[in-house]
Order: structure tokens, then C-alpha cells, then sequence
């Protein structure tokens, strides 16, 4: 299923999302003109928290924290981040009109930290040292804190959504409660098999999620226009 658009109004133009999506483009397209080993320094690493890092590409990383936060605009590929961005621009616009701008901005980059965090414990416990000396680049774990917020803010708006070769107007429940479930299957709903995911953080979804789902009310400044149409 991909979401397409909502058809929940906002206050104002979201210029956090906008400038977000930006950003996310903006360090990709650097990506695709950055020298060798370049990216690699500017991933995160779960070996940065608890070591030793194992293999080259792992030796010259940033910090934990700063890696943390670099590797929040980075992507592997045109999919990875067309795939996000499009996550961010339908969902993040109401997010963002609910909390204020720059609170929007800070709680964004606290659910990537959360799900950074989130990923990094299931990998350091249960998948070892070679799984935490693969970078880990993507700003899926912030957005899934987005989406998160999004189900508890606004449950029965509709999201016009691509189902196979059908496009349906969907409750965002639905939409957002079967993209979390996937999170959980292709997770294998173990923790002890955290590196089945063919190489996505499944569980920095997880974390951002449910981080989004747990702290939205407590950041929320006003509720989301609730005039679908």
C-alpha cells in the first residue's frame, strides 16, 4: 500500500516538512557526488555506543550522537528516499500543524534518536558486533515517529491510497496499523532475529513509532483540523 494524500486540511503551510524534505533531498543529491568512503563516515553505527567497530568502512565513523543525527538525512537509494519523503509529505503537514513548528522540528528529530536508539539495543544484544558495524543511514525511524502521532491524532482520516492497480480512500488507521504490523512481520516478531530484515532497520521503525504514538499529546499544542472533504 502507498499513501498518496489525506484529505485533512492545515492551519498554515508546513514549512518544517517542506524544509525537511528539502534537506533529505538536498544531502542525497550530495551523496551521489560524494567521493568513496565519504558516506560512510557520515553513516551511523551501532558499534559507535559499544565496540569494537569491525571491517574498514566502520573505522572512521562519527561519534554515536553526531553519526545519529547525519545518517537521519542520508539514503541508499532514488526509492529509499521518494519512498520517505512521499511518508513525510502526507503524513507530516497535520503532525506539524498539531505541535508548532519548531516543536514539530525538535520532537522530529527526538523520534529519530528513539528509533536510532531502538535499533541500536536490539542490534547490540542480539545480533553482534558484525551487524553493528553496518552503517545505518535513512530517515525512516523519524518518520515513523510522524506516523505514530498521526494514528492516535487523526485515526478516521481518509488517506487516498495505491492498492495493487487500485487507488481507495482508506482510514489512516487501517493504512498506518498494516504498515506497522509489516514492520512487525518482516521483523519475524523476535527480537532475536533482528537482521532478517535484508538489511532495513525494522526496528528503528518500531521505536519511532510507538516513540510518536507514546509523546504526541504531550507535545501537541492543538488538536489537527478535523474538516475532511
Amino acid at each position: 500500500m502507498l499513501p498518496l494524500r489525506d484529505n485533512v486540511p492545515t492551519r498554515r503551510a508546513p514549512v518544517v516538512t517542506i524544509a525537511l524534505i528539502a534537506a533529505n533531498f538536498a544531502v542525497w543529491f550530495w551523496e551521489l557526488h560524494a567521493r568513496a568512503g565519504t558516506i560512510d563516515r557520515y553513516a551511523y553505527y551501532p558499534c559507535s555506543v559499544e565496540g569494537p567497530c569491525l571491517g574498514p568502512a566502520a573505522q572512521h565513523h562519527l561519534p554515536a550522537l553526531e553519526g545519529a543525527f547525519t545518517a537521519m538525512f542520508m539514503h541508499g537509494s532514488w526509492l529509499h528516499i521518494l519512498g520517505n519523503m512521499l511518508f513525510l509529505w502526507v503524513f507530516g503537514n497535520n503532525v506539524e500543524d498539531a505541535l508548532g513548528r519548531l516543536r514539530f522540528l525538535l520532537w522530529y528529530l527526538a523520534a529519530g534518536l528513539a528509533a536510532t536508539a531502538t535499533q541500536t539495543w536490539v542490534t547490540l544484544h542480539y545480533a553482534g558486533l558484525e551487524a553493528a558495524s553496518v552503517p545505518n543511514i535513512g530517515a525512516s525511524g523519524a518518520i515513523a515517529g510522524v506516523l505514530g502521532a498521526y494514528l492516535l491524532l487523526l485515526p478516521t482520516a481518509r488517506v487516498l491510497t495505491l492498492v495493487g492497480i487500485f487507488i481507495l480512500p482508506l482510514p489512516a488507521f487501517f493504512v498506518l496499523g498494516v504498515w506497522f504490523a509489516l514492520q512487525l512481520w518482516e521483523g519475524d516478531f523476535a527480537v532475536t532475529h533482528p537482521a532478517q530484515g535484508g538489511g532495513v532497520a525494522f526496528f528503528a521503525h518500531i521505536g519511532g513509532f510507538l516513540f510518536g504514538a507514546a509523546t504526541v499529546y504531550l507535545v501537541a499544542k492543538q488538536p489537527p483540523l478535523r474538516r475532511y472533504g
